[in-house]
């Protein structure tokens, strides 16, 4: 599949010297987000995120496994992520791009090396019966800032899911129905969110939270910062790019701080509006 062209040359300096004027195509502010909005599925687990025209689809499921003999006491959690050309033609079906390959190593230090969920309270029976946990994402639409989008919306399906509650009588596991018994939450150790900041090539122009897909283009750095609304810090990435001061990148973890309280109160409202109009209580 060939490359998609690159932006035009009057095009890259109309950007740049908007940019230098801290002006943006969008009308946004330079440390502005795009707000993001999540949709539910009928099924828990399941949550759409958009951030602008950037669309991920995520997908918890569980099933019960037997875990690995030098884990037995932890369950087990998966991440897998799909960009395929529905996403944007620069993408090939079958065949992993750089950029398909960052996101899913991202998401895995983020959402799994981070502890996000509690492994140990996946385990039913120690050595013979744990859960397999598995989030699944799917890039709908790649308008810019695919990792932030698809973080919250793994973050998301993870604290909507349920699984199935269990009962143990000496060896034997009992898996009720939702119908017999009000399924599980998952046990959350911190609600991590990652926010992307692109910087350019003249050093006059402040960072950007939250770029486009055009801008994306025409950076000449990214800096990740996966943290939680606590100040605890998870992943900073920076993958290539220009040299970056260590006070630049404490000035963007400030601002991070901030923009994370307030997407996690943005995920809080939504999943406690989701549950007021669900019933998924045994009568």
């Amino acid at each position: 599949m060939p490359r998609p062209p690159s932006p035009s040359i009057p095009e890259k300096e109309f950007v740049y010297g908007a940019l230098k004027q801290s002006l943006r195509l969008d009308g946004r502010a330079m440390l502005e987000m795009r707000t993001p909005t999540l949709t539910f599925g009928p099924e828990l687990g399941w949550v759409e995120c958009a951030l602008g025209k950037t669309r991920v689809l995520a997908q918890v499921d569980g099933k019960m496994v037997k875990p690995p003999p030098e884990r037995p006491l932890e369950g087990i959690i998966t991440i897998h992520s799909e960009l395929s050309p529905m996403a944007s033609n620069e993408y090939e079906a079958g065949r992993p791009s750089d950029q398909e390959v960052t996101i899913t190593r991202m998401l895995d230090k983020v959402l799994r090396r981070s502890d996000t969920v509690d492994k140990e309270s996946l385990c039913v029976l120690a050595g013979q019966r744990v859960w397999h946990i598995r989030l699944t994402i799917h890039v709908l639409a790649d308008a810019g800032n695919m990792l932030d989008c698809a973080c919250l919306a793994g973050v998301v399906a993870l604290k909507h899911f349920r699984r199935p509650e269990v009962e143990v009588v000496g060896d034997e596991v009992t898996i009720h129905h939702p119908s017999e018994r009000a399924p599980v939450p998952l046990s959350m150790h911190h609600t991590p969110f990652c926010l992307t900041f692109a910087f350019f090539p003249d050093t006059s122009t402040p960072p950007l939270l939250d770029p486009s897909h055009l801008e994306e283009t025409l950076s000449v750095g990214l800096l990740s910062v996966a943290l939680n609304a606590q100040r605890e810090l998870c992943v900073v990435q920076k993958a290539g790019g220009i040299p970056l001061a260590p006070d630049d990148v404490l000035k963007i973890v400030d601002i991070a701080v901030q923009k994370v309280r307030e997407l996690d109160k943005t995920v809080e409202d939504a999943l406690q509006q989701d549950w007021a109009g669900r019933n998924v209580e045994v009568r």
